[in-house]
């Protein structure tokens, strides 16, 4: 992914964001900008890891539904008396669990990321169900309660940002560090590219995925503590609007559908891309049924065109390759 594509989607935020402001003035308030952030941030979360597993040849499908186990989880420990400090790092090591165990079943059945991740999501959303159904915690009500302290988490600002943003901030540098500034990102595009090659390179073909999916889980952990402080109660149903978002901001940024291309940088762009155009819509009257029809429309046109440019670069090589050998 080169920089001309992540400063183009950078045009494009600017661009939506005066569109939006002149419809709705209240668009263009620094303030407003910055904090309501905190409804979609969440997206960027899960969408920066997600990149990576879609760069190395994957998909993950199931982190909505990771997210809403987590939060639930999270809400049936602190009900049960567990102090935070605890509930925090168990919520964290559940999401690991839980995108190990889609790494450990992609890797002992070979059988396809897209349909593995597809069961453990109808798994992951049942257990999720079935915690929430246990706890008395059904309907939009959740698990409430919760510690002042935590639920304050989401609102307190760091020098002057609010507390998501930045912690949006940290995780895209840390992604962009290992993904385009480490030995780690070499081998995972080249795994994307070309497995067979990364094989014969000696890499960890087969480790690598634990790692990619134990990142998105732990990434949608950390999403469901976002969201659970920020509504201030713990629900089953908080990741349910994540994936079809997150994707659309992983292939947008530049990430490649069939591995081998992506970039960091341009997917956190395009999770802003994504979500000021939710928020937008929202200001200027537009239901949130049309915001995610126009999120799937945009998904499908992304794809399409990145097809036809892999199409067109195809026939142009073939085309460049045999002109040269009849020369």
């Amino acid at each position: 992914m080169k920089l001309n594509w992540a400063f183009t989607l950078l045009i494009l935020l600017v661009l939506e964001i005066l569109l939006f402001g002149l419809l709705n003035p209240r668009m263009l308030d620094i303030n407003m900008l910055l904090f309501s952030t905190s409804d979609f941030i969440c997206i960027g979360i899960v969408a920066l890891p997600l990149t990576l597993v879609i760069i190395s040849g994957g998909i993950d499908i199931s982190l909505g539904s990771t997210v809403g186990l987590c939060a639930i989880a999270l809400g049936v420990m602190t009900q049960f008396g567990l102090p935070m400090w605890m509930a925090i790092p168990l919520t964290l090591l559940l999401g690991l669990l839980c995108g190990l165990f889609n790494a450990a079943l992609i890797h002992y059945t070979g059988i396809s990321p897209l349909v593995i991740t597809l069961g453990t999501l109808y798994l992951y959303g049942g257990g999720a169900l079935l915690l929430s159904g246990m706890a008395g915690a059904t309907g939009y009500e959740g698990i409430g309660g919760l510690p002042d302290s935590f639920t304050a988490f989401a609102n307190l600002t760091l020098f002057g940002l609010p507390i998501p943003l930045v912690l949006f901030a940290v995780v895209t540098l840390f992604f962009w560090l290992i993904t385009h500034r480490g030995r780690f990102g070499r081998h995972l595009f080249l795994m994307g590219q070309n497995p067979r090659a990364a094989r014969y390179a000696a890499l960890s073909v087969n480790g690598m995925p634990y790692v990619l999916y134990g990142l998105v889980g732990v990434a949608s952990a950390m999403a469901a503590l976002v969201m659970v402080s920020y509504f201030g109660s713990a629900r089953s149903d908080l990741g349910r609007d994540l994936l079809m978002p997150a994707l659309t901001a992983a292939v947008l940024g530049g990430a490649n559908i069939y591995g081998g291309s992506g970039s960091v940088l341009g997917t956190a762009l395009a999770a802003l891309l994504v979500g000021y155009l939710q928020q937008g819509l929202q200001m200027v009257g537009i239901p949130n049924q049309v915001s995610s029809a126009l999120s799937g429309a945009l998904l499908v046109v992304v794809v399409m065109g990145r097809s036809l440019s892999l199409h067109r670069e195809w026939v142009r090589t073939f085309f460049t390759k045999h002109t040269r050998s009849l020369r």
